[in-house]
């Protein structure tokens, strides 16, 4: 099953605005522990799986990658995304590309393999497409985050206040269906030992586990942060090939 959820209008216009406040969860906790675990870029030839609107594609690019793909499944998403003769854009679900063997130095995806059904399938062909030497770096929702069923994880007192996230469901893997400004938002749960095995398995090397944190400027801009340290929402994988 492919969602193309971001080509909905009510969800895009919601999802732009929010970036464009640069006040996100993303500013602060997952795209700093993102770039931490990128390797240099010089000369790098890149593939950007999920790219949305292209801003780590661009950062990559000042980082001095020679050339970046980026591949979403979203026309409105790439509308948005900024053209520059080194970067190239296609507009597929992730699950459709096809490329040769052994094209990549670096192939990263920022919180987007949790939308795929089949994980195994996807590392394969990541591991086929690395050069040797090559590297991947991805994102996903924490596998604490998508467990529950109802994706209704804190526990308030009767004031409101957070007493603590209840995991449920965790050995249930499979498809999760939630509101997130529009109805029957579909991303798939999978273990901590299901995203490292599947690396694994696929003949790739597992160099480093972030579980980030948000940042000094997050925990003052964005005060709710601090629940980050109680439970993580992101992990973050770097392997090797």
């Amino acid at each position: 099953m492919k969602q193309n959820l971001y080509d909905n209008p009510e969800f895009f216009e919601y999802y732009t605005r929010l970036r464009e406040s640069k006040i996100t969860f993303n500013d602060f906790v997952e795209q700093p522990a993102f770039r931490s675990l990128l390797p240099s870029l010089e000369g790098k030839r890149v593939l950007d799986l999920g790219c949305g609107s292209g801003q780590l594609a661009a950062y990559m690019l000042e980082q001095g990658a020679a050339q970046v793909i980026g591949t979403d499944i979203s026309t409105r998403m790439l509308s948005l995304a900024p053209q520059h003769p080194q970067i190239e854009y296609i507009q597929l679900p992730m699950e459709e590309l096809d490329f040769p063997g052994n094209s990549f130095d670096l192939v990263v995806s920022s919180l987007a393999l949790h939308y795929i059904e089949h994980y195994e399938v996807m590392m394969q062909k990541i591991a086929d497409w690395l050069k040797d030497g090559g590297q991947l770096v991805f994102s996903t929702e924490h596998p604490i985050v998508t467990a529950k069923l109802d994706k209704e994880g804190w526990i308030e007192d009767e004031g409101g206040e957070r007493l603590y996230y209840a995991i449920d469901h965790y050995s249930q893997e499979g498809i999760r269906r939630a509101h997130w400004v529009v109805d029957d938002v579909i991303t798939y749960h999978r273990r901590i030992s299901t995203l490292i095995n599947g690396v694994i398995e696929s003949g790739l090397r597992i160099d480093a586990v972030l579980e980030p944190e948000p940042t000094a400027e997050g925990l003052e801009k964005m005060p709710q942060l601090v629940n980050e340290l109680r439970k993580p929402s992101f992990v973050i994988i770097r392997a090797s090939k």
